[in-house]
């Protein structure tokens, strides 16, 4: 797996860059969308990647903005939906398997959560009306894979400084139970400081797979993550059929 959102130079220098998402939506043409993630899935392939953390789903809604910004399709709900749509099926018709992110929407931040936890103070009913449509939008049209963001959300969990990557209300009963997401839940970054300021290593790991997530991005240590995994199985916490799951 690799962020390409705009092909692999995104992660990999002396590779092709793609315009910016947010060049995308300023050009307004679905198929130019669908043909660039067409494109990008072809470069992947080239390489032996199978998945693509993107696309960016994030409605870019407010302009001091330090890391979704140009990353987005831009800032019209509609728009981002079926970019997001286009750019999504160019990827999986060429069997690359997308991932939307930043589950529930990382838009509308003034901080970085690479840095810091961002919160999020908007009511669920205006989610709905704006950050969860587009992602809401790409479920119903076959998306693969969604990536949970680390962000504080009060109004879906109202437990002090968790991250709603860490939220069984936001992973388990809001995606996959409300929204019907049947595919992967994956988590942001493990090793970003929006979760790893917060919890230890292991016990990180253990409370984003019980929250719902089926991917642990990032792990800083698998070894310790593996064992208190299993220490869980063992203490019944986690049963081993929502493991084999």
């Amino acid at each position: 797996a690799q962020d390409a959102e705009w092909g692999l130079s995104m992660r990999l220098d002396s590779s092709f860059k793609f315009p910016w998402p947010m060049t995308l939506g300023a050009c307004d043409d679905k198929q130019l969308a669908y043909k660039m993630g067409y494109e990008i899935a072809n470069q992947c392939k080239s390489i032996g990647v199978n998945m693509n953390l993107a696309p960016v789903a994030d409605i870019n809604s407010n302009p001091k903005n330090p890391i979704i910004n140009n990353r987005s399709f831009g800032e019209d709900v509609q728009k981002v939906s079926q970019m997001s749509i286009a750019y999504m099926r160019g990827m999986q018709d060429n069997n690359i398997l997308a991932c939307a992110k930043h589950f529930p929407g990382h838009g509308d931040t003034d901080k970085d959560s690479h840095k810091t936890l961002p919160v999020v103070n908007h009511l669920k009913y205006r989610l709905k009306k704006i950050e969860l449509v587009p992602f809401q939008e790409l479920i119903n049209n076959g998306l693969g894979s969604v990536m949970i963001a680390h962000l504080n959300i009060p109004s879906l969990d109202q437990t002090k400084d968790l991250p709603v990557s860490l939220s069984s209300n936001v992973v388990n009963k809001l995606l996959k139970k409300e929204m019907g997401f049947k595919g992967l839940a994956v988590t942001d970054a493990l090793n970003m400081k929006g979760v790893s300021n917060f919890y230890d290593s292991g016990e990180l790991e253990l409370n984003a797979l019980k929250a719902g997530n089926d991917i642990l991005l990032l792990s800083e240590n698998v070894p310790k993550a593996i064992e208190m995994i299993k220490n869980a199985v063992l203490k019944n916490e986690i049963s081993e059929d929502y493991i084999n799951a």
